[in-house]
């Protein structure tokens, strides 16, 4: 009865000690995310640079539709901050209200504005424009990471290494936000010119078989594409803190396509 005591006991004082020396480790961990994230990092990035014709100054107009799928996307806060970056472009191109007279067109579409992980925003950037096509399929991924353990520390010390885990990332989160926006952007061609545009449109229509349509038309329009992708990062970040900047940079960018 002694000895089972005694061999008892040790077991204790052991997964007291590894849970004491994994609550350091986590302890530090905290304290390195806290340290190396505490300023906030907005990246913006675009998939394929888009460069539109030069024309003359009174034909510097640009009509921006802005429209997204996102619940938490505020459009119209967004909206003042691609006129607030048109009202500084150094080029002279001005935002207009009238689809009719403006030169250019640029349709924006976000798709997606919520927390991810940074392969996934990588991801996002390599697939390049999909447009409204893909609302609702995009989605982020929070950045994990396995353990394992011994079987000693299976019996007791994992479950108080959990538990400081847990309390820890409840204090310390490294935590990035990602908004994917796509631009389609239309210009007006010169006098005499002819864009002839083909398009393919497949549906399905039963479990027996789809439908294919082809459309050919021309305008007097050319088009662009692209995608943007903006990333911001930073210990147990908000999106109330994350969501000015990136709204910021993103519209810089597509300000910067004129």
């Amino acid at each position: 009865m002694y000895s089972f005591k005694m061999s008892s006991l040790k077991h204790v004082v052991q997964l007291s000690a590894i849970a004491a020396v994994m609550s350091l480790f986590i302890g530090c961990a905290a304290v390195e995310t806290s340290i190396a994230k505490r300023n906030l990092d907005v990246q913006t990035k675009t998939s394929t640079a888009i460069f539109v014709d030069a024309v003359k100054r009174e034909l510097r107009t640009v009509y921006v539709d802005i429209r997204s799928g996102v619940m938490e996307f505020d459009r119209a806060v967004f909206r003042q901050h691609v006129m607030n970056e048109f009202g500084n472009n150094i080029n002279g191109y001005k935002v207009t209200d009238d689809p009719d007279a403006a030169q250019y067109h640029m349709n924006i579409f976000v798709i997606s504005l919520e927390k991810a992980s940074p392969t996934a925003a990588e991801r996002a950037l390599a697939q390049g424009y999909v447009g409204d096509r893909a609302a609702g399929a995009v989605a982020g991924g929070v950045v994990g990471a396995s353990r394992t353990g011994s079987a000693t520390g299976t019996v007791g010390g994992a479950l108080l290494g959990t538990l400081g885990v847990t309390a820890a990332n409840a204090f310390v989160q490294d935590v990035t936000y990602m908004l994917i926006a796509d631009v389609q952007i239309k210009e007006k061609t010169k006098a005499g010119v002819i864009v002839r545009k083909d398009t393919q449109i497949s549906a399905k229509v039963s479990d027996a078989g789809a439908s294919t349509q082809r459309v050919s038309e021309a305008s007097n329009q050319k088009e662009y594409r692209t995608r943007i992708v903006t990333t911001a990062n930073k210990a147990n970040l908000d999106i109330v803190e994350a969501q000015p900047i990136m709204f910021q940079k993103t519209a810089y960018a597509m300000s910067g396509f004129f």
